[in-house]
């Protein structure tokens, strides 16, 4: 999935290479693995905030909408 992405944004298997060789040589090969931790943690951060607003869209305000045309009318 995440090759099809790539290839529909232009980056082929040279551009791939580049990037993987800038990376290698601005971080070095002890760093790549932290970098990528705190990659992943900060992504399984966001999805848990998504998920977190999708719950509180979700939940019931507590009053049904009879109770609200009830006290528009009064």
């Amino acid at each position: 999935m995440t090759l099809g992405i790539l290839m529909f944004l232009g980056l082929g298997t040279t551009e791939l290479l580049v990037i993987a060789l800038v990376v290698l040589l601005l971080f070095g090969g002890k760093k790549i693995p932290e970098l990528m931790k705190g990659l992943g943690k900060g992504v399984k951060s966001f999805k848990d905030g998504v998920e977190g607003m999708e719950d509180e869209l979700k939940k019931p305000t507590g009053k049904s909408p009879s109770a609200d045309q009830t006290e528009k009318n009064s």
